[in-house]
C-alpha cells in the first residue's frame, strides 16, 4: 500500500506536530486514526499511546498546553480524553498494555485497527498486516481469544463493515458464528453505542444481513424471528425480514440523492449523540415489527396488518428500554414507527392542497422530513404483483411535493398561539383532570392545526360543542 498518504497526513497535522515538538515522550498515533489516514479520510479524533510516561500525567500536561478539557474515560485502564478548545478535535490518550506497544496492538480486535505510527519519526509499526488488509479492504481478526475476552468486538466487526464496506474474512465469520451468543454479555450501553455506529454507516443494510448469517442479529433483535415468518404478498415482493432490510437500504439511497437542506437536517445530532439518519435507519429496520401480531389472511388470500403501526410503536418501547436507549431516542423511534404511513395517507387525499399539507407540517413538526423519507423508502421496498411502476412513481412524486412544501414554508412558520389552557377547559366543561381532558386538548389542537379555529372565542365554542 502507498503509505505516503499516511506520512503526509501526519506531517501536515499541526496538532501532532505540536505534540512532537514540545513533548519529548515516545508518542504513537494508533488504531482508527491511522486507518482513516491510510484511507485518506479526515479525522478529528486522534488515539495516542504514550510509552514512557504515565498517561494521566501526560494528558494533564497536554490539556494545559492546548487549553483543552481533561476528561478521565477509564481511570482503571488509564484512558483519558482531551477535548480541544474548538470542541471538534480531541485526543484519546493511554499507556500500552503491560507497558508493551507490541502486546497492546496484538490484543486489539481487528488488524485494520492495530497499526501504530511514531508521530515524530513517522515510523509505521504493523505486527499484524493491518496495512495490507486496509489496502485489500478486508476485515480480519488478530486472534480468536481477543473476541472471547471482550465479546463486544463481535459487534464491532459489523460496525466497521457498515462504515467501510470492507469484506469480512471467512475465518472471522466463523468466529462470529461460534461465539454469537456471547454478544449478550457486554454492558447494554456499549452495545447501543456500537449499534448506532453501525446504523451510521452507508452499508448498514449489508451489515444486518451478515449479522443474520452469523446468528448475531436475532440475539440482539429477537423480533427478527417473527419478521422472517411473514411471507411476501400482493403488495410485497419480499418477506417481511428482507423488506425491513431493504427499507434501510432505500432510505440510505434517498438520503444520498437528497437536497442539501434534507442532508443537513438528517445529519443533525438532536439526541443520543448520533445523527437523525442513524436513528432513522434503525426505525426503518423496526418499522414493521407490529405486523406479525396483527397479521390476518382473508378468504380471498389477502394479507392484512390492521393497526400494525401503532402496535409496532408500542412494542418498540420496552425493547429499546431494555437496551438502555435514552428517552429521547425512544420517543423518536416510537414516533417514526407509529407515523411511517402518515405521509402516504396525507398525499392520498382527494385534493392535495396547501391546507392539507400544512396540517401535515404542523402535526409532524421537526420530524416532517424523517417521516417522508421513511414513507418513500417503505414504498420503494414493496413491489408486489399489485404494485405497478405507476403506483410507485405517483406516490414518490406526491411525497416529494409534500417535502418541497415543507422546505418552502418551514422558515416562515410561527408557533401556534395557545388559545386555551387545561384549567380553562376544565372550567368550561366542569370536569377534573382526567383522560377526557387530554382528549379535549388534543381535539382542540387538531382543530387549530386544521384552521377550523383561530380565536379564543372560537376555541371556547369548539370545546363547548364537544
Amino acid at each position: 500500500m502507498n503509505t505516503q498518504i499516511l506520512v503526509n497526513k501526519i506531517k501536515e497535522d499541526d496538532l501532532l506536530n505540536n505534540l512532537a515538538s514540545f513533548f519529548p515522550n515516545k508518542i504513537y498515533l494508533v488504531g482508527g486514526s491511522v486507518r482513516d489516514a491510510l484511507l485518506g479520510k479526515a479525522s478529528f479524533d486522534r488515539d495516542l499511546i504514550v510509552a514512557d510516561v504515565d498517561a494521566r500525567e501526560f494528558s494533564l500536561k497536554v490539556a494545559e498546553f492546548f487549553d483543552g478539557v481533561f476528561i478521565p474515560l477509564d481511570e482503571e485502564n488509564k484512558i483519558y480524553r482531551i477535548v480541544l478548545s474548538d470542541k471538534v478535535n480531541y485526543f484519546d490518550i493511554t499507556n500500552p498494555i503491560e507497558g508493551s506497544l507490541e502486546k497492546d496492538l496484538l490484543r486489539r480486535d481487528l488488524t485494520i485497527n492495530s497499526v501504530a505510527v511514531d508521530i515524530r519519526t513517522v515510523e509505521i509499526v504493523d505486527f499484524c498486516g493491518g496495512v495490507n488488509d486496509i489496502e485489500n479492504r478486508v476485515i480480519r481478526a488478530i486472534s480468536e481469544a481477543n473476541f472471547t475476552d471482550d465479546p463486544l468486538r463481535l459487534l464491532r466487526v459489523f460496525r466497521f463493515y457498515s462504515l467501510l464496506g470492507f469484506e469480512i474474512d471467512d475465518s472471522l465469520v466463523e468466529i462470529c458464528k461460534k461465539y454469537s451468543k456471547l454478544i449478550n454479555n457486554p454492558a447494554k450501553e456499549r452495545v447501543v453505542y456500537e449499534l448506532m455506529k453501525l446504523f451510521s454507516g452507508k452499508y448498514a443494510h449489508c451489515a444486518l444481513i451478515k449479522m443474520d448469517e452469523c446468528g448475531i442479529l436475532e440475539e440482539i433483535f429477537p423480533f427478527v424471528k417473527e419478521l422472517k415468518r411473514v411471507p411476501p404478498n400482493l403488495h410485497h415482493h419480499l418477506d417481511l425480514f428482507n423488506h425491513s432490510i431493504e427499507t434501510v437500504r432505500q432510505v440510505g439511497l434517498l438520503y444520498e440523492s437528497s437536497s442539501k437542506e434534507v442532508k443537513e437536517h438528517m445529519q443533525k445530532i438532536d439526541f443520543g449523540g448520533f445523527s437523525r439518519l442513524a436513528h432513522l435507519r434503525l426505525a426503518c429496520f423496526m418499522h414493521d415489527i407490529g405486523k406479525f401480531s396483527t397479521w390476518t389472511i382473508e378468504e380471498d388470500g389477502r394479507h392484512r396488518f390492521i393497526g400494525h403501526d401503532e402496535v409496532g410503536a408500542n412494542l418498540a418501547v420496552p425493547f429499546l428500554k431494555k437496551l438502555i436507549f435514552s428517552n429521547k431516542q425512544i420517543e423518536y423511534i416510537k414516533y417514526i414507527i407509529k407515523k411511517h404511513m402518515y405521509p402516504t395517507a396525507v398525499v392520498s387525499s382527494p385534493e392535495l392542497n396547501d391546507k392539507v399539507m400544512m396540517r401535515y407540517v404542523r402535526k409532524s413538526e421537526d420530524n416532517a422530513i424523517d417521516n417522508i423519507l421513511i414513507a418513500q423508502a417503505d414504498r420503494l421496498s414493496a413491489r408486489g404483483p399489485e404494485i405497478t411502476d405507476d403506483i410507485v412513481n405517483e406516490n414518490i412524486s406526491a411525497l416529494n411535493k409534500l417535502l418541497n412544501f415543507y422546505l418552502n414554508v418551514r422558515e416562515s412558520l410561527k408557533p401556534l398561539p395557545k388559545l386555551l389552557d387545561g384549567n380553562e377547559v376544565m372550567k368550561i366543561l366542569g370536569i377534573e383532570p382526567s383522560k377526557r381532558l387530554g382528549e379535549v386538548l388534543n381535539a382542540l389542537k387538531d382543530a387549530q392545526i386544521s384552521g377550523e379555529i383561530n380565536t379564543k372565542d372560537e376555541a371556547i365554542n369548539f370545546v363547548r360543542s364537544l
